[in-house]
Order: C-alpha cells, then sequence, then structure tokens
C-alpha cells in the first residue's frame, strides 16, 4: 500500500522496549517531504544522511514533539535547509520540556506523586537524559492546523487534530483511499501512552477519547501507525483502545475506596518496569485519576505535599 502511495517507510531503531519508529517519506510541494525524524543521535544520523544525500528535502512535518518524532528534526533541518511543520501548542512544549527550569520541577512533582526520594530523583535523571536526544531544536515556519492540506507522495492529505497522547498530536487523512497515518493516536498492538503532568490539558485521557471518536467518524480503512505494522478497519481497533482504557478505569475506581497515591494506583495498574517505563506508568495512572476526578467520581487533595486520590463511594 505505501508504494501505491508514492510513500517510503524509514524505520529507525530505538534503544527501548518499543524498539522502533517510522517516519517516512515522499514527493512533496516544494521537493521530498518527510514526516518525523527519531531521537537524535548516531542511529539516526547514519539512517537519514545516505537520503537526504539523494533526496532535496523541501520540508519536514513533525506530528508532534516527544523524541523519538521530534528529537533529530533540528539536525536535519540545518542539513536540509527545509522547512519544519508542527502544531504551535507542540512547538512550545518541544521548545520548553527538556529546559532548566522544566527539568528542575520534576523531583518535587514525582515526590508529590508519592514516590520516594531516590526513585523520583531517578526518574527526573532519566528524562533529563533526554536532552542530547532533542537538541538543536528545529526552527518551526509553519503551524499546523485542524483541516489544513497537504500533499504527500501520490494524494492530498488532510490534518487532523487528535490531541491526547501530546496535546498537540496530528494525523493525516486521505478520504479518496481511505487512508490514515495514524502516528501515535492509533497503534495496532499497544495503547499509545497518555499521561498527565500538572501542566497542558488537564484531562488528556478525555481528550484521547474525543479525538478516538473524531477519527472513528471516518471508518477509515487503512491504518499507516508510527509504530507497528499497518492494519485495516480503524474502529476496529478504535473500540479496543476504548474498551482497555475503560477497564483500566474501573480498576483505578475499585482500588481508591480509601485514599490513595498516584504512586499506590500506579503500583495497582503497572507491575515490573525499569526507570524509563515508569515515567510513563506514572503519568499514565495520574491522567486516569484525573479522568475519574473529572468525572465526578473521585476526590483529590494533597497533604504533606502529596497528593491523594478517594473514590466517591
Amino acid at each position: 500500500m505505501l508504494n501505491e502511495l508514492g510513500v517510503t517507510q524509514v524505520t529507525i531503531p530505538l534503544p527501548f522496549r518499543l524498539d522502533h519508529v517510522h517516519c517516512f517519506l515522499a514527493e512533496g510541494t516544494h521537493g521530498w517531504t518527510i514526516i518525523d525524524a527519531g531521537l537524535n543521535n548516531q542511529t539516526s544520523r547514519d539512517i537519514w544522511q545516505p537520503i537526504i544525500e539523494r533526496h532535496e528535502i523541501g520540508d519536514i512535518i513533525l506530528t508532534h514533539y516527544h523524541p523519538d518524532h521530534f528529537g533529530y528534526a533540528g539536525n536535519l533541518q540545518q542539513s536540509t535547509g527545509a522547512e519544519v511543520w508542527m502544531t504551535k501548542v507542540d512547538e512550545i512544549a518541544g521548545t520548553t520540556f527538556w529546559e532548566p527550569t522544566t527539568l528542575d520541577l520534576l523531583a518535587n512533582q514525582y515526590e508529590s506523586c508519592g514516590i520516594q526520594n531516590d526513585l523520583a530523583l531517578a526518574l527526573s535523571n532519566d528524562e533529563g537524559s533526554f536532552v542530547p536526544k532533542v537538541k538543536p531544536y528545529p526552527t518551526v515556519n509553519h503551524h499546523l492546523e485542524e483541516g489544513m492540506k497537504l500533499l504527500f507522495g501520490k494524494h492530498e492529505y488532510e490534518v487532523i487534530f487528535t490531541p491526547g497522547h501530546s496535546d498537540g498530536l496530528i494525523t493525516l487523512y486521505n478520504k479518496e483511499n481511505s487512508v490514515l497515518f495514524s502516528t501515535d493516536h492509533i497503534l495496532p498492538r499497544i495503547s499509545p501512552n497518555i499521561s498527565y503532568w500538572f501542566q497542558g490539558i488537564s484531562n488528556p485521557l478525555e481528550s484521547f477519547f474525543t479525538s478516538l471518536k473524531k477519527i472513528e467518524k471516518l471508518n477509515v480503512d487503512y491504518v499507516i501507525p508510527s509504530h507497528g505494522k499497518p492494519f485495516r478497519n480503524a474502529n476496529k481497533r478504535i473500540r479496543e483502545l476504548l474498551d482497555h482504557h475503560q477497564e483500566r478505569l474501573h480498576v483505578a475506581y475499585e482500588n481508591m475506596k480509601e485514599p490513595t497515591t498516584i504512586q499506590d494506583a500506579c503500583n495497582i495498574l503497572f507491575r515490573k518496569l525499569s526507570v524509563h517505563e515508569s515515567r510513563f506508568a506514572i503519568g499514565e495512572t495520574l491522567a486516569h485519576l484525573q479522568y475519574l476526578y473529572f468525572k465526578g467520581q473521585c476526590r483529590k487533595y494533597k497533604k504533606d505535599g502529596i497528593w491523594y486520590f478517594q473514590s466517591n463511594v
């Protein structure tokens, strides 16, 4: 299908359990267009260098600000002179999240989740380790907006704003062929991480549900994700994702009859994680607790610097 669309998939290995990210290359309006970039590391450099030597890159589209999509964009832009496109909200996130002012707050934020000092420090250090993997930042020349049309390969795609996994995540939809570049919004084998970190959209899980239902209305046939293999029938996968999170919300709710820290709830929802994976687990746990709070199903309060959630029974 990618060949029929005039699109080349560029898979970049990642040093995590989620061990790859798919980027994409196709002819665009101003020469060739790249979608996403990988981490800023030698692996990405070795993969992209021969590609940019053979193609005149005019545009780089960044679907969101997470390091495996955003990290190498600055170097790609410097090497090619290409113009960079992404949503304004994720441009702001991507150019501020790994700055000292934000990183300095992380240890205190982790401690407010009920995490012990040594683990809180390890988690914040793990986040800080991504600084060299995302810099230099790209200069964003254009902001992607809902409904914008982009030529990519043989067809035109509509930009669809699908916040949840990040506040400014976009997907790309071609109605003619019922094709969706789902980026990290809909993945075939895992649920995209939906996290809250005391900033940005305060109920990201609700935003994710709304974004899934927006795509559900399109009844997309062919889905091209940023992780995993392309698959058919987007709506089937959307229902699976919605059901999965409802089950997780039920588990969280049933285990909050007594005041519960975010770390306590995380220990119920997730098991046996590395430090790197624990960051995502804590963020996703908090997103679920925030959802229950905004639905009026639990209360939250802060005591001695630690947040507690308790179900309304």
